[in-house]
């Protein structure tokens, strides 16, 4: 993704002749390794871990904002006991807010949080949130209700938390009321309840589940904008260890609430439907019987898809409709445990293995639906087309939907390029956008390894508040070379070289921004002398938790700290020995994952000079 819009600037056109020069050999299709050695899962005790979860005890494990959260005083009853926890309730502008530290132990395949919750209220609308209880684990949201969730007695909420196995975190709960109309958020009999024993042991870092293969039917709207049918698909387990569950990311719920999703789940088959968590974005399925290694299951649901307004990844900029990430996607377990990280705006939190997809979309003739993978357009019912798309090797599915101008053409290397322009974008810009998106391409492939999904969509929205962004064979841009061929480089880093968005976003983003430069001539001379750091604990290596929370350092330090320390690695070991780590990585890396650990290690495989103070002057870690 770029962050913030950057001035075109012309790209020099490539000749055919140079473009040949840099071409290799087309590298296979998957690189394949000698499975792990089968080891024992890691041991569960079952516990219960909050301390105190009923109030009954003096509570010296909470620590409440004020003395009056934790009560037994009349107004409000327990659920069970004498004591309770009331949050808000006093009709004024208030923050009331109950935290405790605990942790949740290692090796257990499940955790689960559980609470009793009563709300009342005396607001009378029926629309407007004005009262709202959020609650956290380690900072990320499980779930928020307000005063339109109001309700007679108790009700109990649950939530899977075992992403969190092994950690110590905060469990908090904060409750906001304004300045009018009192509403209760009163609280019981909090548990936190660990069992079973397949989760991997640190040791057994096999990502699965693997091999994932989708297929969608989907149909729309009028208008591209509401999305209906149904999706399957089929993995393996590649761990030692058994998988008892596995979670779909319903990434863009985070465009809306728990209480009106625009990614809805039904009808489930293949497995046991849990609870919603990490914001209504993670959907727990357990498995009828273990998954043990080489083993493998199909699950299948309906899914309906409503986009919300806006020009952005996910969003419509008026009859023109963004697509992204709306595809339910297995999430990934590893020696960490599941992925289970929050989305992010501030650029991404997604985390996927390379799978295959086969998409049909049925649609009004009258929209250009631009999509991942290879599409073939066949008549559908009257006033109606089939778009089916497929892609082998991808990480995620995006497309677009509206009355789009398209103007295609092949780069020389026979890259096949589509441009979809809204209206307002003139011809020359999409003209000019074209020649910039044929000559990326081949720079990049010339660099780090053949392109190898067919074609290549790019969306022109000059309302987009962002400066691009990338899915498999698919981008959205504004009209800018620089934004276009960072996107572009995106196909490799992130697409063909995976990595862990969330937590080591300088592996595709710095990547893709030095990429740029190359591809632009751009050199990064001197550029270490602007660095400036803006205190001990920011480095570029830091994880999109640190980001959200120092927003406005994200671009500066990922994105041009980042591309130059590898402008100032290929200084110190040589033009000829950067290219071809790089070239060589990516070829080691084709559909896999990299990570900061494995690059440090390549780097320094390429050159006799000991790069120890290189990662540490650059604030490298890993």
């Amino acid at each position: 993704m770029r962050p913030t819009p950057h001035k075109a600037a012309g790209v020099a056109a490539l000749t055919a002749a140079a473009l040949a020069a840099f071409f290799l050999p087309a590298v296979p299709a998957a690189a394949h390794t000698a499975p792990a050695p089968a080891r024992a899962a890691a041991d569960c005790t079952p516990a219960q871990v909050v301390t105190d979860g009923g109030f009954e005890n003096g509570s010296p494990a909470w620590t409440p904002s004020t003395s009056t959260v934790i009560t037994s005083r009349t107004g409000q009853s327990p659920h069970g006991g004498s004591s309770y926890a009331w949050l808000a309730g006093t009709g004024k502008s208030r923050t009331d807010s109950l935290t405790q530290s605990v942790t949740v132990p290692s090796g257990c395949a499940t955790a689960t949080l559980s609470f009793y919750l009563h709300i009342d209220t005396a607001e009378t609308t029926s629309s407007t949130a004005y009262d709202k209880l959020t609650a956290k684990i380690g900072g990320t949201p499980l779930g928020s209700w307000s005063n339109l969730d109001k309700n007679t007695g108790y009700v109990q909420k649950s939530f899977d938390v075992s992403s969190f196995a092994g950690q110590t975190v905060n469990l908090s709960f904060t409750g906001t009321e304004d300045s009018s109309l009192q509403t209760s958020f009163v609280l019981d009999d909090i548990a936190l309840d660990t069992s079973g024993g397949t989760t991997p042991p640190a040791t057994d870092t096999t990502r699965t589940p693997a091999a994932p293969g989708y297929t969608v039917n989907l149909s729309s709207d009028s208008s591209g904008t509401a999305w209906t049918g149904h999706e399957s698909v089929t993995f393996t387990n590649a761990s030692a260890t058994a998988l008892n569950e596995v979670y779909l990311r319903l990434w863009d719920n985070y465009h809306g609430t728990c209480s009106a999703m625009p990614i809805k789940v039904t009808n489930v088959t293949g497995g046991t439907v849990g609870d919603l968590s990490v914001a209504c974005t993670a959907l727990k399925i357990t498995l009828p019987a273990p998954l043990t290694q080489g083993q493998s299951a199909t699950i299948g649901f309906d899914l309906g898809i409503t986009v919300p307004s806006g020009a952005d990844r996910f969003g419509h900029d008026g009859a023109y409709s963004n697509i992204g990430n709306a595809l339910p996607v297995l999430a990934i377990r590893d020696g960490a445990g599941w992925h289970l990280d929050p989305y992010t705006n501030n650029g991404e939190a997604f985390y996927s293995l390379a799978a295959d997809f086969k998409v049909t979309l049925d649609h009004p003739t009258s929209l250009l639906v631009p999509a991942t993978g290879t599409s073939t357009d066949t008549p559908g019912t009257s006033g109606r087309t089939i778009t089916t798309a497929t892609a082998s090797q991808v990480r995620d599915f995006a497309w677009a939907a509206g009355p789009f101008s398209k103007i295609s053409g092949t780069s020389p290397a026979g890259v096949a390029v589509n441009v979809y322009s809204v209206s307002g974008i003139s011809s020359s810009s999409a003209q000019s956008m074209l020649s910039t998106a044929k000559s990326a391409v081949d720079a990049h492939a010339g660099r780090f390894g053949a392109y190898p999904y067919g074609e290549l969509d790019a969306v022109l929205d000059n309302n987009y508040w962002f400066g691009g962004m990338e899915y498999p064979g698919f981008v959205l841009d504004l009209v800018s070379s620089t934004a276009l061929t960072h996107e572009i480089a995106h196909q490799w880093w992130y697409g063909i070289v995976g990595d862990d968005e969330y937590n080591s976003p300088w592996l595709d983003e710095a990547f893709a921004d030095y990429s740029t430069d190359l591809a632009q001539g751009i050199t990064g001379a001197n550029c270490w002398n602007s660095v400036s750091w803006a205190s001990s604990a920011e480095k570029i290596t830091n994880s999109m938790a640190y980001w959200d929370a120092h927003s406005s350092r994200y671009s500066t330090v990922v994105y041009g700290y980042g591309k130059c320390a590898l402008h100032d690695l290929r200084r110190l070991i040589g033009d000829t020995a950067m290219t071809k780590l790089l070239k060589d990585y990516a070829t080691a890396h084709w559909y896999g994952v990299s990570t900061t650990a494995e690059f440090k290690a390549a780097a320094q495989a390429a050159t006799s000079t000991d790069l120890t103070s290189f990662w540490t002057q650059h604030r490298i870690d890993g």
